[in-house]
């Protein structure tokens, strides 16, 4: 995947971000935080960036399943200091939303990534919770 456009690394244009201390157990050989750690803190902040949208309580007795995830690696991640995970949704679909993130650290753009979530029933594939899709419009990229 090329670098993504530039217009989308400005953190200014998420709203809402969070901050995730890495261990030390999440330190490659080189002593950066790896990629493994890394997916892990972008589950974490589109976890919790679903809980504050209202999406995690909309679902009521439907699911949510990841159907495609990208991740570019862009500078490197140290530790001790906190990365901030900032989070957007870039789309909105029928059955899906895509989410958007930038892992930063101490300004610095670290991670970007793009996760398109797909909400699903008995089933399988659903419509969007009518409560999120009305408020949506709030957790969207800014322009």
């Amino acid at each position: 995947m090329p670098r993504p456009d530039p217009a989308l690394l400005n953190p200014a244009r998420y709203p809402f971000s969070c901050a995730i201390t890495p261990r030390f157990g999440d330190l490659d050989v080189n002593l950066h935080v790896n990629n493994v750690a890394m997916a892990g803190f972008l589950e974490d902040g589109r976890v919790r960036f679903h809980h504050a949208s209202g999406y995690r309580s909309s679902l009521n007795d439907l699911s949510s399943m990841i159907a495609s995830n990208a991740i570019e690696y862009l500078d490197e991640v140290h530790y001790p200091d906190a990365v901030d995970v900032h989070c957007a949704i870039e789309t909105l679909g029928r059955t899906s939303h895509t989410v958007i993130q930038l892992v930063t650290q101490h300004g610095r753009i670290a991670v970007f990534a793009r996760a398109v979530m797909v909400g699903v029933g008995p089933q399988g594939p659903t419509p969007l919770p009518p409560a999120f899709v009305t408020n949506a419009t709030e957790w969207m990229l800014r322009p």
